[in-house]
């Protein structure tokens, strides 16, 4: 009775949140006009959407993006009191956060994640050869502390950056030190924490600044206690870690030479346990032992006087990542550790031109290369005796991946164009004794293109087609044993997955209100997805390989509205719906997001700031068979929840604080797919010292 009255409950809220968008939505589509004029000579009020988006075709502007497009600057960061770089993006429109474990986080973009989709750091790919189909741990992997700034393009990609964007780009930029005209030190310390002990963090960075140097350094130290989960829930045992990262960034000014930065990041994370394979699988332990990720870049750039060479850009980057994984399940002798290690290099060159003064032009070179090592030991608990054996990967594979591009925007006053074009060849080899060895060297050829039209100074619509692609990788070839609840062997031979993205949308833009609504469709072709071998089991597990076998779409909608009341009180509000059909098996798609959304309620006086959010998910019991086996998911789906948060933030002279209620009705939730369940209600402290 009491469980049927929550429920009740439950639903209502969401009715009324839902409600209540569609009525502010309908309210400013139709008081655009009445409130398009008001207040014009009045500078306090801020335009809702003077938001410029970094971009490898410069800076554009938000409003005139022929694609939905999601920001998260350095405040909406701050204010929102976010823990990791994944739950930043938590309540942003059309980007939904499943979490395996307490110490990941993944996006899914137009219904896509893994490596569907494409993580960039300041124009750095992070991506690799071993990036997991489905939901995976990589974004976490960025301090959060070190970003200035979350891009997300929803539905593109592919054009700019290559493969994996077929779902979209998460585009992260990081602080970068700033010049000054006097020699001058800078020091920032932050400390964090969470009631219950779910958070201990410390973040410290110097800063030394004159004319044409400045360099910035950061060391952040954070230890995280085993989750604890909403109503009923309690202490989720193992589910707690530790993360170190340390980075510095330097930037010179060399006059007439141009400019160069100069980054590198070193990050880990140590025993990451997976808490479902504990809880549901009858592990004694199973953990990520070290989570390591190196990036470190140099970056030149120069502007130039011609228009037909207005600008060169080149970076050149090394990254490292090592993964070490230890399992072993209760009343088994066999203890299992495991390690892949991936060394990356990059390069990207950029030259941009300005034909005209409404023309520009951005073409360039892109070339990745992915080097793996993989090991497997077992070692018997009982005789002490271990064994070297085939690692997750086919050890000493390669991936290479060369891509010419070239792309232009158009801009006539009220129409603007944007179209691209990028080829893309690929250079894959493994050897493995159950295929053989295996060299292929597929090629992908992709266009995009986007029209806008500004009806009135406030009005603009748009409409975009984009192709994408995402070449097969090591991960998809080579895996060989236990991933998630299932067993993986090798393939030889698989191509491309291809897409193709339609978007029509409307845009709103005034001093008070700001509201936007698009509409998608992906259609997806050679999806590469695990196909079961029927009646064959190893090791208790179902085995599965890899095929080229799904086609696919997914389609659905987006909205925003933000509302500036007055100077001090703004509303904003987002909704995002997702539907998709596997058309091959004729079947839902797996891992598909349910209804979700946001509200936040924003006062801001002088240095005072309070933060009111309300985030929500509908049920979702539309689901694959994939979905209905997954311990994650289960036969009857992800229920709907609410979830309330507050942030108060002071800013005094030299010091910050903030105060936060996390999940104040303490409900018992966790995101669709997710291996954990999501915080129950807490507090948080931050406090921040500028010098």
């Amino acid at each position: 009775m009491q469980l049927n009255k929550k429920l009740r409950l439950e639903n209502k809220i969401r009715l009324v949140s839902i409600l209540t968008t569609l009525f502010c939505l309908s309210y400013g589509v139709i008081n655009a006009n009445a409130t398009s004029n008001n207040n014009l000579g009045d500078t306090s009020y801020v335009y809702l959407d003077s938001i410029f988006v970094k971009s490898r075709m410069l800076q554009k502007n938000k409003l005139n993006l022929p694609y939905s497009y999601v920001q998260k600057n350095a405040e909406a960061i701050q204010l929102g009191n976010y823990r990791t770089t994944p739950e930043a993006l938590m309540g942003s429109s059309g980007v939904f956060i499943q979490k395996t474990n307490h110490g990941g986080g993944s996006a899914f973009i137009r219904g896509l994640t893994g490596n569907q989709t494409l993580l960039m750091l300041d124009g750095v790919r992070i991506n690799n050869a071993t990036f997991r189909y489905g939901p995976n741990q990589y974004l976490n992997n960025i301090d959060l502390y070190t970003i200035n700034q979350i891009d997300v393009s929803k539905g593109t990609g592919s054009v700019e950056y290559g493969s994996d964007a077929i779902g979209g780009v998460i585009h992260l930029h990081s602080y970068m030190p700033m010049y000054n005209q006097k020699k001058t030190w800078s020091t920032n310390t932050t400390l964090k924490y969470i009631g219950q002990d779910m958070e201990m963090s410390n973040r410290t960075t110097v800063q030394y600044a004159q004319k044409n140097f400045a360099i910035q350094t950061g060391i952040t130290s954070r230890n995280f206690g085993d989750l604890v989960g909403g109503k009923n829930v309690g202490v989720q045992i193992p589910s707690g870690y530790g993360e170190t990262g340390i980075n510095t960034t330097a930037k010179i000014q060399l006059n007439k030479a141009g400019e160069i930065t100069i980054s590198s990041r070193f990050f880990i994370q140590k025993d990451v346990p997976i808490y479902h394979k504990v809880l549901l699988e009858g592990f004694k332990i199973n953990k990520i032992v070290k989570q390591e990720r190196n990036i470190h870049s140099v970056q030149w750039e120069k502007n130039l006087k011609s228009r037909y060479l207005s600008k060169i850009k080149v970076i050149k980057s090394l990254q490292y990542s090592n993964e070490a994984r230890e399992s072993n399940k209760l009343n088994n002798a066999i203890y299992k550790y495991e390690r892949d290690q991936v060394n990356s290099n990059g390069t990207s060159i950029d030259i941009y031109s300005n034909p005209t003064k409404n023309w520009q032009v951005n073409s360039g070179i892109d070339y990745n290369s992915d080097k793996i090592k993989s090991e497997l030991i077992d070692k018997n608990l009982t005789t002490g005796v271990s064994v070297n054996k085939r690692g997750l990967y086919p050890n000493n594979s390669s991936y290479k991946s060369f891509s010419i591009f070239n792309l232009h925007k158009i801009d006539l006053q009220k129409w603007r164009f944007e179209a691209g074009v990028r080829w893309n060849k690929f250079g894959i080899q493994l050897s493995d004794t159950s295929i053989g060895t295996v060299n292929i060297k597929p090629s992908a050829l992709v266009g995009n293109g986007g029209i806008s039209y500004q009806i009135n100074t406030s009005n603009l619509v748009y409409a975009s087609l984009s192709s994408g692609y995402r070449a097969p990788n090591i991960d998809d070839m080579g895996t060989l044993g236990i991933v998630d609840f299932r067993y993986e062997l090798p393939t030889s031979n698989l191509a491309p997955e291809q897409s193709l993205h339609y978007e029509l949308g409307y845009k709103l833009n005034t001093k008070l209100v700001q509201f936007d609504l698009s509409g998608f469709y992906l259609n997806l072709k050679d999806i590469i997805t695990r196909q079961k071998i029927t009646g064959s089991v190893i090791n208790g597990y179902q085995v599965y390989s890899k095929q080229n076998s799904d086609a696919s779409f997914i389609k659905g909608f987006e909205t925003n509205l933000a509302l500036q009341f007055n100077t001090q009180l703004s509303w904003s509000s987002n909704l995002t719906y997702t539907y998709g059909q596997n058309e091959t098996k004729n079947e839902p798609m797996r891992r598909i997001p349910p209804l979700f959304g946001q509200q936040e309620l924003t006062w801001k006086k002088n240095k005072t700031q309070i933060l009111v959010q309300h985030l929500f998910a509908g049920k979702q019991d539309r689901l694959a068979q994939g979905d209905k086996d997954d311990n994650r998911i289960g036969k009857n789906g992800t229920p709907n929840w609410n979830v309330f948060n507050i942030s108060i933030n002071q800013q005094f002279k030299n010091v910050f604080i903030q105060l936060g209620g996390i999940n104040l009705l303490n409900e018992k939730y966790k995101t669709h797919g997710s291996g954990i369940y999501a915080m129950g209600r807490t507090y948080t402290l931050l406090v921040q010292f500028n010098l």
